[in-house]
């Protein structure tokens, strides 16, 4: 089965109960991971959860048939969850339908992979297979998942609540969950007993200043703005910002940049173009400065191999819980060194 972003959601009930490997993939990590997370919602018992990284299976590509063949600690069903970049997990995936082990369901979020990589055409014409791919939203469409998202809760938001909402988030679904979820929490809001929504209760549970949003270190960093870099970074000690939750923004902020660089293509007039994405509420507009010299400093190459960075930054992370402020911010520091704007440029007229 191979599902887009568009079809996924009227497929992902039939995916769930008659595949076994799936494969979410594109440069919106985030819905991939949402994606994932409503297929194991979806199975009858999902039981225990596996984790295992794409860089493992890369290692020894026999182990994704043996965890899938293994009972869980207490003999229950379990799923497998791999997080990959790219066809890290290929041959993995072909061990494991080469040798037709029937197992527990094996889902694949692969960060930098396409429909077209590898690994998806191992699964895209089998029944027992799905493959789907997400693309970065806009935030248009992140506020209209963060209303449905209030829906289920019991909340009632009104669109300039979910749109700040979708801002805060950094148009991460994942980080908007949790906002509503603590929303919830704070208003005693149920389906049974709805709440609305005021700037006030929003006030209440985000961050006591608007400073503490990753936005002014997300720039600092992707613009090269190294002068400015270490400041930001002190805020975030001792403001106790989450690492993940930081990078996840970086993440998102790439996947927007290779968007808008792939729409804007050779184009000259990159003001007029970001005004256009901005009037089209694509990105929001008090952000166009800012984009303006990050598209100019990363490109091409430059900006895939920032996103292959920002993966394996991802994975050091997760796997290294105790230091991972340590590593972040060893990690933005060597992306801001490697940010080079330039400013001289004249064929893209950023004035």
């Amino acid at each position: 089965m191979k599902a887009t972003q568009k079809e996924f959601a009227g497929i992902a009930q039939r995916a769930a109960r008659e595949a076994r490997v799936f494969f979410f993939c594109g440069p919106d990590e985030s819905s991939a991971s949402d994606a994932a997370a409503k297929i194991v919602s979806l199975l009858p018992d999902p039981g225990e959860r596996i984790e295992i990284s794409g860089s493992e299976l890369r290692r020894d590509p026999v182990k994704l048939g043996d965890e899938a063949r293994s009972n869980s600690l207490f003999g229950g069903p379990r799923h497998i969850w791999v997080r990959a970049a790219g066809d890290e997990a290929h041959d993995a995936v072909q061990t494991l339908l080469e040798n037709e082990v029937e197992g527990c369901p094996v889902l694949i979020v692969a960060t930098s992979a396409t429909d077209k990589s590898r690994t998806a055409k191992l699964l895209a014409t089998r029944a027992d297979g799905l493959v789907a791919m997400f693309y970065p939203p806009d935030l248009a469409s992140v506020a209209a998942s963060v209303r449905t998202m209030g829906n289920t809760a019991g909340l009632k938001l009104g669109s300039d609540i979910a749109e700040r909402i979708a801002r805060g988030a950094g148009l991460d679904t994942r980080l908007a969950r949790s906002e509503v979820t603590k929303l919830a929490l704070y208003l005693d809001a149920s389906p049974e007993t709805p709440r609305a929504v005021s700037s006030a209760d929003l006030d209440a549970i985000g961050a006591p200043t608007e400073d503490d949003d990753f936005a002014a270190l997300v720039d600092a960093v992707l613009g090269g703005r190294r002068e400015i870099v270490g400041a930001e970074l002190k805020r975030m000690h001792d403001k106790g910002m989450n690492p993940v939750g930081l990078l996840l923004a970086f993440q998102r902020r790439t996947a927007q940049l290779a968007g808008l660089n792939a729409r804007f293509g050779d184009g000259r007039d990159l003001s007029g173009f970001l005004k256009v994405e901005a009037g089209a509420r694509r990105i929001f507009w008090k952000d166009q400065p800012a984009i303006a010299v990050q598209m100019s400093a990363w490109r091409g190459q430059k900006l895939e191999r920032l996103v292959a960075r920002l993966i394996a930054l991802h994975q050091s992370l997760l796997a290294n819980s105790q230091d991972a402020e340590l590593l972040l911010s060893e990690g933005l520091l060597t992306i801001a060194r490697s940010a080079r704007p330039n400013t001289g440029q004249r064929a893209i007229n950023t004035a």
